[in-house]
């Protein structure tokens, strides 16, 4: 008996056949390029959709962002892209360099030393650029 191809591999195949015919560009795609195409979220529409919105009585954007952070963190910061934006909008949604290093920080004592660390370099990277480079 012998083994098909491992459809997984043929799924994939014909996703980045179907990439190529549609845009070509998409063949080198990046998720560095992606980060790009999503501008921050301006806080008053944060606020709306994350926020109390729904539930008057409910955490704050912010809040929101910081757990979502810490939750990037403790999982290996390997969401590269992801940890930024969302430093950015906690940023954005109020929060200071201070709460967002602490964040960090506290997210190290479970996911660990090379997690906290991977994760302030990304944080580093977006609170150190001057806001103008990142409209």
């Amino acid at each position: 008996m012998t083994d098909g191809p491992n459809p997984f591999a043929e799924m994939i195949r014909a996703s980045q056949d179907w990439a190529r015919a549609m845009n070509p560009a998409l063949e080198h795609f990046t998720p560095k390029g992606f980060e790009a195409l999503w501008p921050t979220m301006p806080k008053d529409v944060m606020e709306a959709f994350m926020g109390r919105t729904f539930n008057p009585e409910g955490l704050d954007a912010k809040t929101k962002m910081l757990l979502t952070l810490s939750a990037l963190t403790i999982m290996g910061a390997q969401a590269e892209a992801q940890l930024r934006l969302t430093v950015r909008h906690a940023v954005e949604a109020g929060a200071t360099k201070q709460e967002i290093a602490e964040t960090i920080g506290l997210a190290g004592m479970f996911g660990g030393v090379p997690a906290m660390t991977k994760a302030m370099e990304l944080a580093g990277e977006v609170l150190d650029t001057p806001e103008e480079e990142t409209e």
